[in-house]
């Protein structure tokens, strides 16, 4: 399992802003009304990162009860690491290409007629789905820190991965 790498993440941000920048003006240049932003988006969004937030504390936690013997201190099982691990680097991903897109789309709002006041609001929405965005991927990253075993455990090479499992 690979580490996350900013500058992927970046990147995929950066392809979806321009690609949905780019669509959402020639979905305009048609005639056409730019999709609305539900504002549900940066809730669920914001739900995400909180699920992912909880789960990294939760799991420090364990593995510093563990690390120091505490009486009591549950184990913390690899296989429900590493799952929790890949749930956090596919919600990066894909929050780094949702982000992107709301983002495209908040700015192309704020460029063209932002006297509109449904315009404003679009924008308001999507510039908060891209923070929530943001906050899955730190959430996700922080989580993937956290999982990321001793040097000298597990037996495998330094920077194979959170959980130094083989590829």
């Amino acid at each position: 399992m690979n580490q996350l790498r900013i500058g992927t993440l970046a990147g995929l941000f950066a392809a979806a802003l321009g690609l949905s920048w780019a669509g959402v003006g020639l979905w305009e240049s048609f005639g056409n009304t730019p999709p609305a932003v539900p504002l549900l988006s940066p809730v669920i969004l914001t739900l995400i990162a909180a699920a992912l937030l909880a789960t990294a504390l939760s799991l420090r936690s364990r593995l510093r009860a563990q690390r120091e013997r505490r009486p009591g201190a549950r184990p913390v099982d690899r296989m429900m690491a590493a799952r929790a691990v890949v749930f956090g680097q596919a919600s990066a991903l894909v929050s780094a290409l949702v982000a992107g897109c709301y983002g495209g789309l908040g700015l192309f709002l704020l460029m063209e007629r932002f006297d509109v006041p449904n315009r404003r609001d679009q924008a308001l929405y999507a510039g908060l789905a891209v923070l929530a965005g943001v906050a899955v991927i730190a959430a996700a990253l922080f989580l993937e820190r956290v999982c990321r075993l001793p040097d000298g455990e597990g037996g495998a090479g330094e920077g194979e991965g959170p959980v130094r499992s083989p590829v």
